[in-house]
C-alpha cells in the first residue's frame, strides 16, 4: 500500500514496451507495470510499430500500476508521457493512423537526410551541421516521395508523443523539447524556418503540424472521460507536456545543472550534456537552446545500438551459456565476462549495428567484430560488446571536448545501468566518475517530474527534479587500466576507417 500522497504518474513509451510508474513527491517508486509493444523490422535499417499498440499497452499498464501501488484514481494528481523520437505518425485529424509509425531508429530516409544537409541551411548549425535520417524532415520527405497517397491524406504528420497526448486530452499540441531537438525549430530564432522547408522540398509540411507548442511540464489539458475510463483515472486529471524519453531522463537523474551529463542506457544510449551556452563546432546533435530548461543549452550524442546489441547477443547467441534453467542469463553472462581481461583477449567490436548516429553520422555503417579465435566464447563476446559500446561513448565525449565542453559529472540510468560491470567499463574508458540515483529507470521518474510541475506541485522542472532524484552511488574510474583501454580504443577508432567502404558497398547492395 502506498504512503501519503499526492502521487504522480509517468508513462514511458519506449522502443520495446510501454511502462507506467507512480511516484510520490520525494521520487519514491510506489508501483509500476509494463506491456510489450512489438517492433517490426521489414527491411535492413527499417523499423516500424503499430500505433494502436501504444494505447492498448497503456490501457493494460496504467490500471496494473495503480493496483500494484494500492492507489485509486483520486490519488493521482497528474500525469505525463514521454516517447522515443523521432517516431513519426501519419494520422487523420481525429487521430486515426494511416500507416505504422516509422520508429526513431529507422534509417530508410538516409538519402533524404543527405539532400537536406546539402542545402547547408544556417538552421542546420544547431544539428551538428548535418541532419540525421532519424529526424522529422527526412522521414517526412521519404513519405512524400515513396508513399505520396499517405502523405496527402494525412491531416497530421507528428510524433508518437503528440498522438498519445491527443489520445489522453483530445487536444493536438507539439512538445517544445521534441521540435527543438528533432524538427529544426529554434525558439530563439523565431521558431520555424519556412525557407528550410522550401529548400527541403517540403513546403506543405508545415500545414500538417499543430500550431500549439508546449514546454516540458506545461499543462496540455485534462484527461477526457473516454481516456479516464480506459485508464482507471479521473476525468480532468492534469496532463502535462512531456518530451523525448532521454531528455526526461535528465530530469529523472537530476542532470539539471550546467556541467552535468546524463548517460541514458537503453536500447540505444544517449549522452545529454547541459551547457551554460552554445557549444558549436562539434559533430554531435545541437546545441539545442532551452529545450529542457530556460537559459540552458543541451549538446547531445547518441549511439543507435547498445542495449539492443546486448539483447540480440543474449537471445540469439548466448542461451547455451546458462546450463541452469533457473539462472538469470544476464547475471550469469556478466559474472563470466568479468573474469575476462581487458580487450577480451584480442576482440574489437564496432557498435554500429543500426548505423552510427554521432559523431560519425553514418547510417550505412554496420556492426563488426574482429580478432576471433577458437578460444573465444560467450563471455568474451559480451566483454567485447561492453567495451565496444563504451568506446562509442568515449568517441562522443572526445567530440564534446573538441567543441569546448567537457562534462564534470555523468549520471547514468536506464536498463544498462543495472550492470555494474558495464558501468565500470564506461567509467574506466571515459575516465569520468559515474553517479547512480535511487531510480534506475529514470525516464519514468523524469516524466513524473513533468507531471508534478503540470499539476502545480512544484514551481519548475529543475526544482522538481532536485526534490525527486537523489544520488545513491558513485563508480570511480580506475587509473591503472587507462593505458590498456587507450590501446583498444585506438583500434576501435581505426577499425571504422578500415571497414567503411566495405560496409557501404554491402549496405547499398542490400
Amino acid at each position: 500500500m502506498a504512503g501519503t500522497g499526492p502521487f504522480v504518474l509517468g508513462i514511458d513509451c519506449g522502443t520495446q514496451s510501454l511502462r507506467a510508474a507512480a511516484f510520490d513527491l520525494a521520487g519514491h517508486l510506489v508501483g509500476s507495470a509494463s506491456c510489450a509493444c512489438p517492433v517490426d523490422l521489414p527491411r535492413v535499417g527499417w523499423a516500424e510499430q503499430r500505433v494502436e499498440d501504444w494505447w492498448t499497452a497503456a490501457r493494460q499498464a496504467v490500471p496494473r500500476c495503480l493496483a500494484e501501488a494500492g492507489l485509486g484514481s483520486e490519488d493521482i494528481a497528474g500525469l505525463s508521457i514521454d516517447c522515443t523520437s523521432c517516431t513519426v505518425v501519419a494520422a487523420t485529424r481525429d487521430g486515426a493512423p494511416l500507416r505504422p509509425a516509422i520508429l526513431w531508429m529507422d534509417q530508410r530516409a538516409h538519402e533524404e537526410a543527405a539532400e537536406i544537409a546539402a542545402t547547408r541551411h544556417p538552421r542546420l548549425r544547431y544539428a551538428g551541421s548535418t541532419l540525421s535520417a532519424e529526424w522529422m524532415l527526412p522521414k517526412a520527405l521519404w513519405l512524400q516521395r515513396h508513399e505520396p497517397r499517405v502523405f496527402d491524406q494525412a491531416d497530421l504528420i507528428v510524433e508518437g508523443i503528440d498522438w498519445l497526448t491527443h489520445r489522453l486530452t483530445g487536444e493536438w499540441a507539439l512538445s517544445l523539447n521534441n521540435v527543438t531537438c528533432r524538427w529544426n525549430y529554434m525558439q530563439s530564432e523565431g521558431g520555424w524556418s519556412e525557407d528550410l522547408l522550401e529548400q527541403a522540398a517540403l513546403p506543405g509540411l508545415r500545414a500538417k503540424w499543430p500550431g500549439v507548442i508546449l514546454a516540458m511540464g506545461q499543462r496540455a489539458g485534462g484527461l477526457t472521460r473516454e481516456a479516464a475510463a480506459a485508464l482507471g483515472l479521473r476525468a480532468g486529471t492534469p496532463v502535462a507536456e512531456g518530451g523525448i524519453d532521454a531528455y526526461t531522463s535528465m530530469l529523472g537523474v537530476g542532470a539539471v545543472r550546467p556541467g552535468r551529463m546524463a548517460l541514458v542506457m537503453g536500447s540505444s544510449t544517449c549522452h545529454l550534456a547541459l551547457c551554460r551556452g552554445p557549444a558549436f563546432g562539434s559533430r554531435l546533435w545541437g546545441p539545442f537552446p532551452e529545450c529542457l530548461l530556460p537559459g540552458t543549452w543541451v549538446l547531445e550524442g547518441g549511439q543507435t545500438s547498445t542495449g539492443s546489441i546486448v539483447k540480440w547477443f543474449a537471445e540469439t547467441l548466448a542461451g547455451a551459456a546458462v546450463a541452469d534453467e533457473g539462472a538469470d542469463l544476464y547475471e550469469t553472462l556478466d559474472r563470466e565476462a568479468a573474469r575476462v581481461g581487458i580487450g577480451a583477449e584480442g576482440l574489437i567490436l564496432l557498435d554500429y549495428f543500426q548505423g552510427n548516429r554521432t559523431p560519425i553520422g553514418d547510417p550505412l555503417a554496420r556492426g563488426a567484430i574482429w580478432g576471433l579465435s577458437l578460444k573465444h566464447g560467450p563471455a568474451h563476446l559480451l566483454r567485447a560488446i561492453y567495451e565496444g559500446t563504451a568506446f562509442g561513448a568515449r568517441l562522443i565525449l572526445d567530440d564534446m571536448h573538441r567543441a569546448g565542453h567537457t562534462p564534470e559529472a555523468i549520471y547514468a540510468c536506464g536498463g544498462g545501468s543495472r550492470s555494474t560491470l558495464w558501468l565500470q567499463i564506461h567509467a574506466d574508458v571515459c575516465r569520468t566518475p559515474i553517479h547512480l540515483t535511487q531510480e534506475p529507470e529514470a525516464t519514468a521518474l523524469g516524466t513524473a517530474v513533468c507531471a508534478a510541475v503540470g499539476a502545480g506541485l512544484f514551481a519548475g522542472a529543475a526544482d522538481a527534479s532536485e526534490a525527486m532524484a537523489r544520488v545513491v552511488r558513485t563508480i570511480e574510474p580506475r587509473g591503472d587500466v587507462a593505458a590498456d583501454y587507450d590501446f583498444c580504443y585506438d583500434k576501435y577508432v581505426r577499425s571504422y576507417a578500415a571497414l567503411r567502404d566495405l560496409m557501404h558497398e554491402v549496405a547499398r547492395r542490400q
